[in-house]
């Protein structure tokens, strides 16, 4: 796979970035984290999982592979850009809930996942974060308190891991946006997720 957008400066701390389900790696939230943290000093690798790069071919829509090439396509990935030192990966909503699929991977130092799955909207009893109870490894989720895939008011239902960390972006939705009425913004909640995720890449890697 050689289809990467690259942000910041070669020999930076490391952050491989997958995209969600339904848009690619060139989606404006991907790129505004990844522009973001570049300027904080850390290198995203962004790229496209096989169902994406044919989309960006031939333009036809179509649904995520099934996890078993998604994960191998991260795999490849990691598997490039480990060579020297073991990396931070992560992901919005399914490219996270891949990520987190791969924490045990000798290469992966840890894993940051911004709007995690844990059910589809309305259906919770269609749980997807089983394996977060045990991760060893350490593991940020960024998500919005009003995300319709986990509220913040679920959390109290969530069995995590005690490598777990959990940080809420104030009114946020699924991809961090807040209702007007509440005084945040958009833009300040993507700031405040770069921030956090920055903070935290920097204290895995331990550069600051």
């Amino acid at each position: 796979m050689t289809n990467y957008l690259i942000d910041g400066e070669q020999g930076a701390p490391i952050f491989i970035f997958a995209h969600g389900a339904g848009a690619g790696m060139d989606h404006d939230f991907m790129s505004a984290v990844a522009q973001g943290l570049a300027k904080h000093g850390i290198q995203v690798i962004r790229f496209n999982f096989p169902y994406m790069v044919k989309r960006a071919e031939d333009g036809k829509r179509r649904p995520p592979d099934r996890a078993p090439k998604l994960l191998e396509a991260y795999q490849q990935v990691i598997a490039e850009y480990a060579q020297q030192r073991s990396v931070i990966i992560g992901g919005k909503s399914m490219g996270g809930r891949m990520a987190s699929l791969l924490a045990n991977d000798e290469n992966v130092a840890a894993v940051a996942c911004l709007g995690y799955p844990f059910h589809p909207p309305g259906k919770p009893e269609n749980y997807k974060g089983e394996h977060l109870a045990s991760v060893a490894k350490p593991l940020l989720i960024l998500q919005g308190e009003r995300d319709t895939f986990g509220k913040k008011e679920e959390f109290s239902d969530f069995a995590l891991s005690s490598s777990v960390q959990v940080e809420f972006l104030p009114d946020g939705d699924h991809s961090f946006k807040p209702r007007k009425k509440s005084g945040h913004t958009e833009q300040g909640n993507i700031d405040l997720a770069v921030q956090r995720l920055a903070k935290f890449i920097f204290e895995v890697y331990g550069e600051k």
